[in-house]
């Protein structure tokens, strides 16, 4: 297995604030979502990847390549991976044309008319100063600086944030195309889970410094449930539940009880009496986050 990144251990602390240990795998050929609520270190975990902070231990290898002092990554790494954040990080007062002299100026590999293609495709005015631009046309001129230098590997921060419907179905298209080399890797952090449900392989969630789960997306939205359960069928279901397999997560609320089961077929199955339905990244994400987890015979 080749990995694009691969992090042992990773721990960044600031007062009030631990992030990691942690353990991150993201093979070549693959698309992983990092997902969780705010300031629970997503961008932390982001910025020790790209070098720009530190980390207090642990270790980081990039496109098979280890890196003791991520600090110092070698210019030459730097190349290989294409950047977006959540902001538009070019200057406010240059023009969308001056972006190209500076991938030119910063990168052996920069592609001009793969740069010039995207922005018609984009519909980004070569004239337009970066301040007047959208957040949403800002993330378009993000997207396309990373890709006209031919990355292996895109970081991702928040970059569908900003755009309509139909503009996020034609960057989702772009990341596709991307990807269509097995060599190529994407880390895409994002609140827009149904974007990941379209074109992630695997989901990882970060809740307070911690990885809270590390899923393939079929073991989400295609095996995954959603237990609707009357209060009074509760403690019979905690009771039968099998202390080997994956713990369950209960979410009470007023109209009953919802149930978090890792195998929806073969919980219709052992109880045909209570619906299940089909479960979405964000439903997945609320349920462990909020719920109760019960690993078997629990007590309520």
């Amino acid at each position: 297995m080749e990995y694009a990144i691969e992090c042992r251990g990773l721990e960044k602390s600031y007062p009030g604030f631990a992030l990691g240990p942690l353990d991150l795998n993201v093979e070549r050929g693959s698309i992983v979502g990092l997902v969780g609520p705010n300031g629970v270190g997503k961008t932390t975990l982001i910025k020790l990847l790209l070098g720009l902070i530190t980390p207090d231990a642990g270790s980081l290898a990039l496109l098979g390549q280890p890196l003791p002092d991520p600090a110092n990554m070698p210019a030459a790494l730097k190349a290989r991976i294409g950047v977006v954040f959540d902001t538009c990080a070019f200057t406010q007062a240059s023009r969308v044309r001056d972006v190209a002299q500076l991938g030119r100026a910063s990168y052996q590999e920069w592609d001009a008319p793969l740069f010039t293609r995207f922005l018609v495709d984009f519909g980004l005015d070569p004239k337009k100063q970066i301040a007047k631009l959208s957040r949403g046309m800002g993330m378009k001129l993000s997207l396309a600086f990373a890709l006209a230098h031919h990355p292996e590997l895109l970081v991702l921060d928040e970059a569908t944030a900003g755009l309509d419907p139909l503009a996020r179905d034609e960057m989702l298209d772009l990341l596709r195309s991307f990807m269509l080399d097995e060599h190529h890797a994407i880390l895409m952090a994002t609140h827009i889970t149904s974007d990941l449900e379209k074109i992630a392989d695997k989901v990882v969630c970060i809740d307070a410094g911690a990885m809270l789960f590390c899923e393939q997306k079929e073991a989400i939205c295609d095996e995954a449930g959603i237990a609707h359960l009357r209060s009074s069928q509760l403690a019979d279901l905690l009771v039968q539940h099998d202390a080997a397999t994956a713990p369950l997560f209960v979410l009470k609320h007023e109209y009953g009880v919802d149930v978090l089961v890792p195998d929806r077929f073969a919980f219709g199955k052992a109880h045909p009496d209570i619906p299940v339905d089909r479960v979405a990244i964000d439903d997945y994400l609320n349920l462990v986050l909020k719920g109760e987890k019960h690993a078997g015979h629990d007590q309520i």
